[in-house]
């Protein structure tokens, strides 16, 4: 299974814009842990938006 590259390029981006993780440590990442890291950045980001 091939994985877009539009959506890896997301992900990336979210994760270096929040972390300010390199390219290629994110890069570097297994797909699984970068998406977990996506995952957990809007859950933390929605709890700020909703004042919590």
């Amino acid at each position: 299974m091939t994985y877009p590259a539009d959506r890896i390029h997301e992900e990336v981006a979210y994760v270096a814009y929040h972390f300010h993780w390199s390219l290629d440590d994110i890069l570097d990442m297994e797909h699984t842990a970068r998406r977990r890291y996506v995952q957990e950045i809007a859950a933390i980001n929605t709890r700020l938006n909703e004042g919590g």
